[in-house]
C-alpha cells in the first residue's frame, strides 16, 4: 500500500466490498431522461426545477476616456492634451459606446471644468454622433470652479454627472464634498436635465447618499449609482477574493435603499477587468477606459493602450456571457434621461 499511515480502515472497506460489490447504484425513476435539467417526474409538469436567471438581457458599457487623476507618468498612452481626448473620445462612439465619459484638461494636463476648453470636445461629438449620451465629472474646487459647473449644466454639455458623497484620501488627495454642495448640485442637474449618478467609493458614501439626498426627497428616481472601489483609499479589493466580497458588499448596500436602482460599476485600480468582468455576471452595468485604472489586468503590469479597445473587449466578453450591448436609448430609458 502507497501510504502506510492513512487512517483507513482497511478491513471494512473489504468487509462491504464483499457485501455490496464495487459498482455503482444506479436506480433511474425519471423515465426516459437520466437526469431531466428541467423538470422532476415526481412534480407538476409546470415546476421548473431550473429556472432562467433573471439576468438582463442587455448591458450598458460606458468608456471613460481620460479623468483627473492618471496622467503620462501613470500610463504614457493616457490622453490628456485636448487633440487626444478628442480622438480617444470619437474612437469610442466609433466604436458603438453607447456613453463616453470625457473631461477637459488644460494647459498642464490637470483637469478643468473651463466651459470653453468642454465645448470644443462635445459640441462636434454631438454633431457627429447626436444619438451618444456624453457624461464627465463636475468636481468645483474654487467659486470660479463652482460658477463653471454651473454653466456646463445649464447648457445641457453633459447628460450624466456623477454627484460625489465623498470623504476620502484618493491616493494622496483630499477628497471630501460637503453636504449643502452635493445637495444644491443635485438640485442644479434636476432643474436642468442633467441625471445626476451617485459616486460610490465606498460604503460611507451610500449612507451620505441615503442621508443626504434620498431620505431628503430630493433625489428623482431611478436612482442610478455609480460603483468605484479598488482606488487608493476606497473599498479595498487585494485579490479576486477581496473584490468579490466587497462589490457584492456595496451593491447589497444599494439594494437595501432601493431594489430598481440602476447600478454601474467601474473597472477601477488593480481590480480594473475583472471587476467589471464580475459586474458583467451580476447582471449590472460596467464603465471602462483609462480614467479608472492604467492596467488591462490585475496580476499583470500590461498597461492599457487604448480606450476604444478596452470598449471593445468589454463588448466581447459581455457577448460570450450571453449579453447584448444596450443602445444610447436602452440608457437613456433605464435612468430616466429625458
Amino acid at each position: 500500500m502507497s501510504n502506510q499511515n492513512n487512517k483507513v480502515n482497511w478491513d471494512y472497506v473489504k468487509q462491504m466490498g464483499e457485501q455490496y460489490g464495487f459498482k455503482s447504484v444506479a436506480l433511474p425513476m425519471g423515465g426516459t431522461e437520466i437526469a431531466d435539467p428541467t423538470h422532476s417526474a415526481f412534480l407538476s409538469k409546470d415546476v421548473d426545477i431550473q429556472p432562467k436567471w433573471n439576468t438582463p438581457e442587455k448591458v450598458i458599457i460606458s468608456s471613460a476616456v481620460t479623468g483627473g487623476f492618471h496622467s503620462k507618468n501613470n500610463n504614457p498612452n493616457h490622453p490628456v492634451t485636448m487633440d487626444e481626448i478628442t480622438q480617444s473620445a470619437r474612437e469610442c462612439c466609433q466604436a458603438g459606446s453607447p456613453i463616453v465619459h470625457v473631461h477637459a484638461r488644460n494647459e498642464q494636463g490637470r483637469s478643468t471644468l473651463s466651459p470653453e476648453l468642454l465645448h470644443k470636445i462635445i459640441d462636434p461629438l454631438r454633431e457627429e454622433f447626436p444619438d451618444t449620451v456624453f457624461d464627465g465629472c463636475l468636481v468645483p474646487y474654487s467659486a470660479t470652479d463652482w460658477e463653471n459647473m454651473t454653466q456646463i449644466i445649464k447648457d445641457r454639455l453633459l447628460d450624466v454627472t456623477p454627484i460625489n458623497t465623498t470623504a476620502t484620501f484618493t491616493g494622496d488627495l483630499l477628497f471630501t464634498k460637503l453636504p449643502h454642495a452635493m445637495i444644491e448640485k443635485t438640485r442644479l442637474c434636476q432643474q436642468y436635465g442633467v441625471k445626476p449618478q451617485i459616486a460610490v467609493y465606498s460604503d460611507g458614501d451610500i449612507d451620505n447618499a441615503d442621508r443626504y439626498l434620498v431620505k431628503s426627497g430630493l433625489l428623482e428616481k431611478p436612482y442610478h449609482f455609480l460603483i468605484l472601489p479598488a482606488l487608493p483609499g476606497c473599498s479595498p479589493m487585494p485579490n479576486a477574493k477581496g473584490m468579490a466580497e466587497g462589490l457584492l458588499h456595496l451593491y447589497n448596500r444599494i439594494m437595501d435603499i432601493d431594489k430598481g436602482a440602476s447600478v454601474m460599476v467601474c473597472a477601477a485600480g488593480r481590480a480594473s477587468s475583472y471587476l467589471s468582468t464580475l459586474a458583467l455576471l451580476l447582471g449590472l452595468d460596467i464603465r471602462v477606459g483609462m480614467e479608472d485604472t492604467v492596467w488591462k489586468w490585475p496580476h499583470k503590469d500590461d498597461k492599457i493602450e487604448n480606450n476604444a479597445a478596452q470598449f471593445k473587449t468589454a463588448k466581447t466578453i459581455a457577448e460570450l456571457l450571453g449579453r447584448e450591448l444596450g443602445s444610447p436609448d436602452d440608457y437613456r430609458k433605464k435612468v430616466g434621461i429625458s
